[in-house]
């Protein structure tokens, strides 16, 4: 970094010391050209050069091309800015002079006086509203004090009658100073090295001033040659800090350092080969993406919740606004130099600006793709838990589960289809006979799937007559599970043992949904012949009371559990039915708690469960058992009289 300033200091101090030589007066000239005129030996060589002129060979037909034009315009440039780099000492002096001399005509101060007192002013301002509005480390807060130093610099630049060269200067170099200050702000909103923030503000000054001496050349009667030589000369300083801070601060390895300095010369001798266009291409190759990375960062700090809409929509937007900047300026840079290789060519310009135009088509389409992604999302996530809400809103919830992902798919595709059509269109393609060869494809591959268009058919009619969605149990033919997600063609089903089905629309046939709106569920137990009924049908009462005092069990109940009564007479004993209304997937857990809580109250109110039973024997009904006695006995005393071998 020192060597790059001394390098410049250098520089600016021979610019000062040549600028010290007293400019030469326009009679003079004047006075030397008639002089040299009047010469013999001059006048015999002008005559030569007409006789010569007359015998030069006629140009051939590759010089009349595009490319060998542009080269000599090129060519031409260089070598008039190179001989003009000489006179700048003399031609800044003679317009500094100008210009001074104008506003001492008029009363005025010399033009840097004026700007200091300006500037000045304008700090003043802002010093006064720091002092009584609070302090913001905002992006917002930061740019607040610029916007009141700019009015107030404003207001008095705007009401004073300047003169119009001090006019001209005073506007140029005070809105590069208010750009440089722009630059300061968002450079210190970013996160970044302090060692990089200085180079970049560096930088930033470097091309601010360069901007506002090149647009002050021409009002103060700098020649062109003059002024593209002073830009020449300044754009030589800015290269040489770019190579500074790759070798200083970029962690890399030192092929890349290399390969990013290589580039870096390739992009200014673009630059001073006036391909203006190609030359901004490179520098947004070179530092968009981390500019738009910034810019993303700094409006996600601006929004309260990053993922919600009004989030995607400011970082997007900004983004998209970045670019749409970028795009804007490519297009003024080309538009104000014609003379350029690709303007000679109606084909390529035909194909820059479409690609420019087919560039913001993109970023809207991102941005449209993003917003409704956005929204898409964050109703499936809302979606997901329907607990708590009404049998309607958990339905319409459960539906939104279903749709959404399809819709997100299917616009997915029609945003990338337009995109592409249109983007097609502005490069030059004839899209009309695209669409019409892609219907005509259309027809073809129906034709040749039939069952896929069979599948993707019968999925649109299940969804219209919403026959299931995302998390409902069904049943159709030999599948059965829960319905995960859904395709354009099938469904996923997981089994409540685990596995997955992948089932085809065109394969499901009749539905049978288990998990829509209520469950009624029935079982049976079977109690002995000499149960009281009525007694047992009270304490069935009292156990679906407490069920539905149950924390955890009450709110899935819709109807409580009753006893409809003796069912039949068993074999063993008297089945009684019971039943219960709940909300679908929760009638088996409450099953099982249920039979948990009236066996309990059964067998503590004396109600016995019946058993099969068989009776040996006629009458004698002791006798059987006595026999089976005495039969174990004597087994036990023949095993424990066998010796053990």
């Amino acid at each position: 970094m020192k060597w790059l300033f001394s390098f410049t200091a250098v520089f600016l101090f021979a610019l000062s010391a040549l600028a010290q030589t007293p400019p030469v007066s326009p009679q003079q000239k004047i006075d030397e050209l008639v002089r040299l005129l009047q010469d013999p030996e001059v006048k015999a060589w002008l005559d030569s050069r007409k006789q010569e002129s007359g015998s030069v060979p006629s140009v051939s037909p590759a010089g009349n091309s595009a490319l060998a034009r542009w080269e000599a315009g090129a060519r031409e440039r260089v070598n008039a800015i190179l001989a003009a780099i000489p006179a700048i000492p003399t031609e800044v002096s003679a317009a500094a002079t100008r210009a001074r001399r104008e506003a001492a005509g008029r009363g005025y101060a010399p033009a840097f006086v004026i700007f200091g007192g300006l500037v000045a002013f304008g700090l003043a301002a802002e010093a006064v509203y720091r002092r009584f509005a609070a302090r913001r480390e905002t992006l917002f807060g930061r740019l607040v004090p610029i916007g009141i130093f700019a009015g107030a610099m404003g207001i008095v630049f705007f009401a004073v009658e300047w003169p119009p060269l001090a006019r001209v200067t005073l506007l140029a170099y005070l809105s590069a100073f208010i750009l440089f200050r722009l630059a300061a702000a968002l450079l210190s909103a970013a996160a970044m090295r302090s060692s990089l923030r200085i180079r970049l503000l560096i930088l930033f000054g470097l091309i601010s001033f360069a901007m506002a001496t090149a647009a002050v050349g021409e009002p103060l009667g700098v020649s062109p040659e003059v002024s593209d030589a002073i830009s020449y000369c300044f754009s030589v300083i800015g290269l040489l800090l770019a190579i500074e801070a790759v070798w200083s601060i970029w962690e890399g390895s030192r092929a890349r350092k290399a390969a990013i300095t290589a580039f870096l010369v390739v992009l200014w001798f673009v630059w001073c080969l006036n391909m203006k266009g190609l030359f901004w291409i490179g520098i947004y190759a070179l530092v968009l993406p981390a500019v738009l990375n910034a810019v993303g960062r700094m409006a996600l700090s601006l929004a309260s919740d990053p993922g919600s809409l009004r989030g995607i929509l400011v970082a997007r937007g900004a983004r998209a606004a970045v670019i749409a900047l970028a795009v804007g300026w490519l297009a003024l840079v080309w538009h104000l130099n014609p003379d350029t290789l690709g303007q000679r060519d109606p084909m390529i310009a035909a194909l820059f600006y479409g690609g420019l135009k087919s560039v913001l088509i993109l970023v809207v389409a991102d941005l449209l793709w993003q917003v409704a992604r956005n929204w898409i999302d964050r109703t499936l996530r809302v979606s997901t838990s329907t607990t708590s809400l009404a049998p309607a809103d958990a339905a319409r919830r459960a539906r939104f589960r279903t749709l959404l992902p399809i819709l997100r798919n299917a616009l997915a595709v029609a945003v990338a289809v337009m995109a592409g059509l249109i983007v097609l269109a502005q490069m030059g393609v004839q899209i009309g006979p695209l669409i019409a060869g892609a219907g005509i494809f259309g027809v073809a591959i129906g034709f040749g799937s039939q069952t896929l268009v069979k599948d993707v058919i019968n999925g649109v009619f299940y969804m219209l007559d919403d026959a299931f969605r995302v998390g409902e149990y069904i049943q159709a033919k030999d599948y059965k599970g829960t319905v995960e997600s859904f395709s354009l063609r099938s469904v996923r089903l997981r089994h409540h043992r685990g596995p997955v089905f992948t089932v085809p629309f065109s394969e499901l046939g009749a539905v049978e949904n288990m998990s829509r709106d209520w469950v009624i569920d029935k079982f049976r137990i079977t109690v002995g012949f000499d149960t009281d009924i009525e007694k047992a049908r009270k304490l069935t009462k009292k156990v679906g009371a407490d069920l539905m005092e149950d924390p955890e069990l009450g709110q899935h109940f819709i109807e409580p559990l009753k006893m409809k009564g003796v069912e039949q007479f068993g074999d063993y004993g008297i089945v009684l039915s019971f039943a219960m209304t709940t909300v679908p997937g929760m009638q088996t857990y409450i099953r099982r708690k249920a039979y948990a809580k009236i066996r309990e109250v059964f067998l503590a109110n004396g109600i016995a469960f019946a058993q099969p039973t068989v009776q040996v024997g006629g009458d004698d009904k002791g006798g059987g058992g006595a026999a089976a006695a005495q039969a174990i006995l004597a087994q036990q005393a023949a095993n424990a009289a066998t010796p053990a071998k």
